[in-house]
């Protein structure tokens, strides 16, 4: 069965299914997309990650959203001054011949928007920001949209 982790990638969070095979290689599968790797060997045969917490965690999440590939902007599913919740999608990427949902890394309000409709943008380019609310505790769901 595999086990969900949080990876940090070049300041990008990615959630990872990691399976150990007999070989002891892992699988690790983000967002539908398996990948095969094997470990250097001083680093032994089990991942370190920082595993998923069900709550309670403090990490500050960053609220500049960006992708990890180049791609094209297919569509804004945003506007400037919008507020947001954490999971939302706020564009679609097209990136070697996928479309791919970009989500809200944080609940918060768009402040700059950095794209448009039809633009190639390159990798770790910082999109769309998204400033996070002061009083989270105020906002629900219901008030957000």
């Amino acid at each position: 069965m595999p086990e969900k982790y949080e990876i940090d990638i070049d300041g990008e969070i990615f959630s990872v299914d990691i399976e150990e095979m007999d070989d002891g290689k892992l699988r690790a599968t983000v967002s539908g997309t398996e990948f095969m790797v094997k470990l250097p060997e001083n680093l032994g045969s089990s991942p370190t990650p920082r595993r998923r917490s069900g709550g309670g965690g403090s990490k500050v999440k960053s609220g500049t959203v960006s992708t990890s590939i180049p791609g094209k902007i297919v569509t804004l599913e945003a506007t400037l001054g919008q507020e947001v919740i954490e999971g939302q999608v706020i564009l679609i990427l097209e990136a070697m011949k996928m479309q791919n949902e970009v989500t809200a890394p944080i609940s918060g309000k768009i402040s700059s928007i950095n794209c448009s409709e039809g633009d190639n943008v390159e990798a770790n380019m910082a999109l769309v920001v998204i400033t996070p609310n002061t009083d989270e505790g105020e906002k629900t769901d219901e008030t957000l949209q």
